[in-house]
């Protein structure tokens, strides 16, 4: 299964493939030189399909838990001042998402978007530390009854140049589903309460819509 976002890209790199395969087998005569070209055409349509490919995710929607926006690595757990919309202390976890990882960004929690936001900027590697600030990114806040407010950034790296978001203000959303998509290299950051129990670690492998990488114990 493929996400929608890349349905254009795809079709229309089929078309330069089917194209680029018919003008080689045309005008190329030497052998192993068509081989090698025609190889290395077939393996950039391949990476180009599993960049936007979308796989179904089993999410267990729990209001007590945080869920992994996207795939990727844990770069990322400190508390920090959160400068945009709290303005306070939080929790910071960043996910870093290589070209390689599925790109599709999932809901958190479930609960009401009250902030959406898209800023313009710079296109800095998605892992340097200024990236959350000044690249091209989008900002959500979602809130509900058990765990509050929760933001999360969707930040563009130094090879993406599209960051496509679905939460609109005051719309409903729940906990695992199609939040947007960045296109090739990117970032997540997670802003949590200071009492959230973090359940991930760093460099540790995350899954988009399955992770658990939060929780608020309800008895604290």
């Amino acid at each position: 299964m493929f996400h929608k976002e890349g349905y254009t890209i795809i079709i229309i790199s089929m078309m330069l493939l089917v194209l680029l395969i018919f003008l080689t087998e045309t005008f190329i005569d030497i052998e192993w030189l068509r081989k090698l070209i025609l190889i290395a055409f077939v393996i950039v349509y391949i990476l180009i399909l599993q960049f936007f490919r979308n796989p179904k995710r089993n999410t267990i929607e729990n209001p007590y838990q945080i869920i992994a926006p996207a795939d990727g690595k844990i770069v990322v757990i400190e508390e920090v001042i959160e400068k945009e919309f709290f303005k306070d202390k939080r929790k910071q976890i960043s996910i870093f998402m290589s070209p390689l990882n599925v790109h599709v960004t999932r809901y958190p929690i479930s609960g009401k978007v009250i902030f959406s936001k898209y800023h313009p900027g710079k296109y800095l590697v998605a892992w340097h530390p200024k990236s959350s600030e000044e690249n091209e990114r989008t900002t959500i806040v979602i809130e509900n009854d058990t765990v509050g407010k929760i933001l999360y950034r969707q930040i563009a790296g130094a090879v993406a140049r599209r960051i496509v978001n679905y939460a609109i203000e005051n719309e409903t959303v729940v906990q695992g589903t199609d939040a947007g998509f960045i296109k090739f290299g990117s970032r997540i950051d997670i802003f949590l309460p200071l009492d959230m129990k973090i359940n991930v670690s760093l460099n540790q492998k995350s899954k988009g819509g399955e992770t658990i990488i939060a929780e608020y114990d309800a008895k604290s």
